[in-house]
């Protein structure tokens, strides 16, 4: 059974620790120490030495943060058990923040009591795999905004000088009419050749991180998930595999709804008495997850009742019953969409986001095989 705890308030530039332990009421021993993981070692094993203690025995913890994972596994490599806690979890660390006290001492000893106290949600930890695969797609959505901020910039700059393209932009005609441009200062159109070298630059780039993405769909890790979640509408390999690598384990989610609270989706609430008032979504969790499902949802305020060709080509290969439960959420959807707008009069984006809300749900069916159940 563990009888001591160990918070840790880890920076890039110090740590600090502090213990707390079930016979202490207030957290003691915090010290600060320089980022290295031989000071924590040090700091652990005096505790096991002076309580008579086994490494089993001590459970170490800190907030998820800059520091991702490898601290965890770094601890756990050497024989002591440690967490990642969510930090909207701990409760101490909430209220140092609101009284403006906040600094490490107090935030290393309100880790310490809970953890002792065991109130906290830990952070569910991905293999170095789904790790990898997931920085390379943070890492790609990345290049995607700053071409975002490139086309932006060139589209100002011709502004800027009177220059309007007045057709559909980005397309090989728009091109060619960026390249072909006149300016009466040669500084101008030196200035406008530098940007569109950079737009292909990072066109390229993104590419380059599609096919690697494709590629890493195919794997035999991914593919058979990434081929049922892409049964459904707006979903296609980026997304399917993004979902897959960030989430982890669909089973840690024991219904629909603590998926859908795990990505910030559902309704928040502030009542007191007879006054019952709920707000938007909480938008707490996996930020990246619910943008990315945001997105996928928005092809349901145009989409139709037929299937698209590339959409049954995505189906190919996959069991019947995958199919037809992607097919009647994707019918479902576009209904509920279309009802929320025109009946129930709701703002576009409001009926964007019950949308989402549901295509979680039916997410968290198709990844952890309740595909019989009605999620919503």
């Amino acid at each position: 059974m563990i009888t001591c705890f160990i918070g840790i308030d880890a920076h890039t530039t110090n740590y600090t620790l502090s213990t707390a332990i079930d016979a202490e009421d207030k957290p003691f021993n915090t010290c600060k120490y320089a980022p290295k993981l031989t000071y924590i070692l040090k700091y652990a094993n005096a505790l096991c030495k002076k309580y008579n203690l086994k490494k089993e025995d001590i459970l170490l913890g800190y907030e998820a943060g800059c520091l991702g994972f490898k601290l965890q596994r770094d601890l756990n490599e050497n024989g002591f058990n440690c967490v990642v806690m969510a930090p909207s979890t701990i409760p101490g660390t909430a209220i140092n923040r609101r009284k403006k006290t906040k600094n490490d001492i107090r935030d290393a000893e309100a880790i310490a009591k809970a953890l002792r106290n065991d109130d906290y949600s830990s952070v569910a930890t991905p293999d170095e795999e789904d790790e990898a695969i997931r920085e390379f797609i943070r890492a790609r959505e990345d290049v995607r905004m700053e071409l975002k901020r490139c086309k932006q910039h060139i589209m100002a700059f011709c502004n800027r000088h009177g220059q309007h393209y007045e057709e559909t932009g980005w397309t090989q005609k728009h091109m060619k009419w960026l390249n072909n441009l006149a300016f009466s200062q040669p500084v101008l159109k030196e200035t406008l050749n530098s940007l569109l070298l950079e737009y292909e630059y990072l066109t390229e780039k993104l590419e380059e991180k599609d096919r690697r993405i494709e590629e890493f769909a195919q794997m035999d890790k991914y593919r058979e998930s990434v081929h049922k979640l892409t049964c459904f509408k707006g979903i296609k390999t980026l997304t399917a595999l993004a979902v897959i690598v960030e989430i982890g384990d669909f089973a840690r989610f024991m219904k629909a709804k603590n998926f859908v609270a795990y990505l910030g989706l559902s309704v928040g609430e502030q009542s007191s008495g007879n006054d019952h008032n709920q707000t938007g979504i909480t938008k707490q969790g996996n930020r990246f997850i619910r943008k990315l499902l945001t997105e996928a949802a928005q092809c349901f305020s145009r989409a139709t009742s037929k299937k698209s060709k590339e959409l049954k080509k995505r189906q190919e290969g996959n069991v019947e019953e995958v199919i037809a439960y992607a097919d009647k959420a994707n019918e479902r959807l576009r209904k509920r969409y279309h009802h929320l707008v025109i009946h129930n009069m709701k703002s576009p984006n409001k009926a964007k986001c019950a949308i989402t809300r549901e295509l979680a749900c039916f997410i968290w069916g198709m990844m952890t095989d309740n595909i019989h159940t009605v999620l919503v």
